[in-house]
C-alpha cells in the first residue's frame, strides 16, 4: 500500500456510507460499518481489498467499532442497545454479548489502552465501563451516570488506562475516573487529579454545541475536542486542568479529531477536508487544510445564473457536475492513526458518508498543499 508519490490513496468498498472503521495490528485488515447492522472485514490481497468476513449479530445499525491490536479482539456497539466482543477462533469471528444495561441506543465504544476493559456511550445519558469477570466468564459493566444530562456522543481513554474523557449533547466535555479495582492497579496522581475512585468527575468544560469527538494527546496531559459550533477546544492539564481554550473557526462543524504529535492535531467533518492545527506557546492555531482535489472538479456551468441564462436561451438544461473540489464528497465521520508511532503519526485514515476510506501521508500531503495552494 505504498503511496508512490501520490499524497492520498483512497478506496470505495461499495457498501454505502461508512460511519466508522477500525484497523488490525499490521494494517492488512480493516473493519467497516456502513450504516447497517453488519460489520464488513476486508483484507488487502494482491493489491486490492477483498471481503473476508461479515459480522451480523447486531439487529440495528452499528454505531461504534474498535479493534484491539494487543488482543486482536473487536468490540462493537449498536442502536439495538447491545455491545459484542468478537474473538477470532478457527477462522471464525465469535461474538460474546456484553451486559451493558442500556435502555437506549449505544452510541460509541472504545478499548482501554491495556485492552482489559472498554467503555460504551449511550443515549441513556450514561457510560458503561465493561470488563471481563473471570469467575462467571462474562463481560459485566459499571456505569457512570452523574452529571451527564444528555446522549453521550464520544469517548477517549487516557494513556494511564484509568481516566476517561466523555463528550455529550448537553454541550459538555467531561473527564471521569474509570478505575475498576477488579482489573486495574491503583492509579498514581497526575495533573488531572489526585484521588480517582470510579465515577469521580475530574474536570468539566462547556462549549457552544454538542461535542462530536474527544481525544487525549499521546502523553495524556492534553485534551482536544470538537463541537457543533465549529470550534476546536484544547486543555493543557499541566497549565490548568479546569480551563479549556476554545478556537472558533470559519469551517463547517468538525465531527472528528485526532492527535498527530503532542503539539499537533487533525480535525475533519462537514467541510469534507482534514484541517491541521498546532499548539504553539500553549495557544491552539490553525495551520492549513489538508486536501487534494477530486478527479472531477470542473463544471460545464460556472454559476446558477449562467445555468438559467442557458435554459432561457437554448430552451434546454445543461448537465451540471455537482462534485466537490475535495477528495471526500461528503462528511468525514472518523480519523484514525495508521502509520508511525504514538506521538508521531506519519499516516492517518479518514472515512466518510461518501463511502470512501482515504489514507493520508501527512508529509506528502503538506508538501502538495504548499505547492498547489490554489487547488486546496
Amino acid at each position: 500500500m505504498s503511496s508512490s508519490g501520490v499524497p492520498v490513496l483512497h478506496w470505495n468498498f461499495g457498501i454505502g456510507p461508512i460511519t466508522c472503521h477500525a484497523w488490525n495490528k499490521d494494517r492488512t485488515q480493516i473493519a467497516v460499518s456502513a450504516s447497517s447492522n453488519e460489520i464488513h472485514i476486508f483484507e488487502f490481497r494482491n493489491g486490492e481489498w477483498q471481503s473476508v468476513h461479515t459480522l451480523s449479530e447486531h439487529d440495528l445499525p452499528v454505531t461504534g467499532l474498535d479493534w484491539g491490536t494487543k488482543t486482536n479482539r473487536i468490540v462493537s456497539c449498536s442502536q439495538d442497545k447491545n455491545a459484542f466482543v468478537w474473538t477470532f477462533d478457527k477462522n471464525v469471528w465469535k461474538p460474546e454479548l456484553v451486559l451493558v444495561r442500556f435502555n437506549r441506543a449505544a452510541t460509541y465504544v472504545k478499548w482501554s489502552p491495556l485492552e482489559n476493559k472498554f467503555a460504551v456511550g449511550s443515549g441513556a445519558k450514561l457510560v458503561s465501563v465493561c470488563y471481563y469477570e473471570q469467575e462467571n466468564h462474562w463481560w459485566v459493566s459499571k456505569q457512570i451516570k452523574k452529571p451527564i444530562r444528555s446522549t453521550v456522543t464520544c469517548l477517549d481513554w487516557h494513556p494511564n488506562n484509568v481516566l476517561l474523557a466523555v463528550g455529550s449533547c448537553d454541550f459538555k466535555c467531561r473527564v471521569f475516573s474509570a478505575y475498576v479495582k477488579e482489573v486495574d492497579e491503583k492509579p498514581s496522581p497526575n495533573p488531572w487529579g489526585q484521588k480517582m475512585p470510579f465515577g469521580q468527575l475530574m474536570s468539566e468544560y462547556t462549549v457552544g454545541g454538542w461535542v462530536h469527538r474527544v481525544a487525549f494527546s499521546p502523553s495524556g496531559c492534553r485534551l482536544a475536542f470538537v463541537s457543533h459550533d465549529s470550534s476546536v477546544s484544547f486543555v493543557d492539564s499541566t497549565v490548568d486542568s479546569q480551563k479549556a481554550q476554545n478556537l472558533r473557526t470559519v469551517h463547517l462543524p468538525f465531527t472528528t479529531v485526532e492527535w498527530i504529535t503532542e503539539n499537533s492535531i487533525v480535525a475533519a467533518g462537514h467541510d469534507c477536508s482534514p484541517v491541521l492545527f498546532v499548539v504553539s506557546q500553549d495557544i491552539l492555531k490553525e495551520v492549513c487544510k489538508l486536501d487534494v482535489p477530486s478527479a472531477t472538479k470542473s463544471s460545464s456551468v460556472n454559476s446558477a445564473l449562467q445555468l438559467f441564462k442557458n435554459i432561457d436561451r437554448n430552451n434546454a438544461a445543461e448537465k451540471v457536475v455537482v462534485a466537490l473540489k475535495t477528495l471526500h464528497q461528503n462528511r468525514i465521520t472518523q480519523i484514525l492513526p495508521h502509520s508511525g508511532t504514538v506521538g508521531n503519526v506519519s499516516k492517518f485514515t479518514t472515512c466518510g458518508t461518501d463511502g470512501i476510506v482515504a489514507l493520508w501521508d501527512l508529509k506528502e500531503t503538506l508538501e502538495f498543499c504548499r505547492n498547489h495552494p490554489s487547488l486546496v
